[in-house]
């Protein structure tokens, strides 16, 4: 399988170089040629499988041109084995045909970890073949921090380099990044927010003159297409057990940086029934706004109670403008270079197209609150501030009550204890006894100001292979 970029002017790529390089040359972000397609009749036939085994089916055409089958079923055996939960992602029932899906039983605690926890291994195995090393530059609203760092910090071919808005996360969030230990793991604190750090390391891929010619820089965000392919899997799990693929699914999905999402679309294209996909988000709306009016225009990034969602450019819609437009990179990139300059509209047959599957709602600090504590005191299932959000669209924005309506449940609660406290319910959420001393472990981070020159200089400095 071959992959090709967004912005249509970088070549096209096998898989070992797309999960090294990150951003492509063009400044696009790459994706499959052409994506396989199961039928109805072999995606009822994995019915039964265990995680593993479902996430080898999905994902091996993706990556067959380059890793042996036995190879790859091993890392996701392993990957997997982890996970404190025999289902990984089990489901938890809140109403008539309305559920929650638990993707927050890996080692961080978040959804993150059914990719990196994958990625990293990837990364081992592509590198020791290659014998080459890698410097990691990731930023995180919250939880891919810790989740790459999980992943990736047994890598013996990586350094790592994880930017996060200082002040701006939550404090288990930042202890998670903070406390591991290894002289390959770095944490910056930018005084910024996520859309400053993100900027920071889209420019850096697209300029590595910085490194000096002696590595390459790796992707640990979702524009790593790794991190989309793994995600995908979920949505055939869910699926297959309610019934799927006989019956369609909806799926309601707490959106920042539109990966998680477009991973469901992506299983849709793939052969799986769904019928509606709902992006849910907090203040930060642009892409509510562009879905409910068309129209896509940059606000000031405001501070909630979900801050793995306080992004203002999400890198992944991309992805999907890419489809919208025919797979035409010219016309993605014209697009995108004039949103950067004010508002943009997408021609109305277009925009019409993608309502068919997506709907899209905005949901306060207080209703997220108000949606936390509705659910603790009907069912007694305490809801991270995310998964609220994300519930709350779903009842909003429901189309039809026949079909099952399924919440990606992102975060464990116990990751923002401050927004359980603020919705009123008064357990406090207890992290799992793996990260019981959490908050004795001694932290290292350096804060640095929102400044390329200043992050390149701190990462010259302390990349090993220097």
């Amino acid at each position: 399988m071959r992959y090709i970029s967004t912005r249509g002017a970088a070549p096209a790529l096998g898989f070992e170089d797309v999960l090294l390089t990150g951003l492509a040359t063009d400044g696009g972000l790459y994706v499959p040629e052409s994506l396989p397609h199961f039928s109805l009749e072999e995606i009822r036939s994995w019915r039964g499988l265990p995680y593993s085994e479902l996430a080898f089916n999905v994902m091996y055409p993706f990556v067959e041109d380059a890793i042996p089958a036995a190879d790859f079923r091993t890392m996701l055996e392993e990957t997997y084995e982890v996970f404190a939960h025999d289902a990984v992602a089990p489901l938890v029932q809140l109403n008539s045909n309305e559920w929650v899906l638990e993707l927050f039983r890996g080692p961080t605690l978040a959804f993150k970890d059914f990719a990196l926890q994958l990625l990293g291994r990837l990364l081992d195995y592509v590198l020791e073949k290659r014998k080459q090393h890698v410097v990691i530059m990731g930023a995180t609203s919250g939880d891919t921090g810790s989740a790459a760092i999980e992943g990736c910090r047994r890598c013996k071919h990586v350094d790592i380099f994880i930017l996060h808005p200082h002040e701006r996360v939550s404090e288990v969030q930042r202890r998670q990044m903070t406390t591991v230990t290894g002289d390959n793991i770095h944490n910056i604190a930018v005084r910024g927010n996520f859309d400053d750090c993100q900027r920071m390391v889209k420019a850096s891929f697209n300029d590595q003159s910085f490194l000096g010619g002696k590595t390459q820089l790796a992707a640990v965000n979702s524009i790593n297409w790794a991190r989309i392919m793994a995600q995908i899997v979920y949505y055939f799990h869910a699926s297959l057990a309610l019934g799927g693929p006989d019956r369609s699914m909806a799926f309601s999905v707490p959106t920042g940086n539109f990966g998680d999402i477009f991973a469901g679309y992506l299983a849709r294209q793939m052969g799986l029934p769904i019928s509606q996909l709902v992006i849910a988000t907090n203040r930060n709306d642009i892409l509510h706004r562009f879905m409910s009016g068309n129209r896509y225009e940059q606000h000031q990034l405001e501070h909630t109670l979900t801050p793995s969602m306080d992004i203002m450019v999400s890198s992944n819609f991309e992805r999907l403008l890419f489809d919208l437009y025919g797979r035409d990179g010219a016309a993605v990139k014209s697009l995108l270079e004039e949103a950067q300059t004010g508002p943009v509209s997408i021609d109305d047959y277009r925009w019409k197209h993608v309502r068919k599957l997506f709907d899209s709602d905005a949901v306060s600090d207080e209703a997220t609150c108000d949606t936390i504590r509705e659910i603790y005191e009907r069912n007694e299932y305490l809801l991270d501030p995310h998964t609220a959000i994300g519930v709350r669209a779903a009842r909003n924005c429901r189309r039809d009550q026949s079909v099952p309506m399924i919440t990606l449940g992102t975060a464990h609660p116990a990751k923002f204890p401050d927004a359980i406290r603020q919705s009123g319910v008064t357990v406090e959420p207890a992290l799992p006894k793996h990260m019981h001393d959490l908050f004795e472990r001694e932290e290292r981070y350096t804060v640095l100001n929102d400044d390329i020159h200043a992050v390149h200089g701190f990462m010259l400095e302390h990349w090993k292979h220097a």
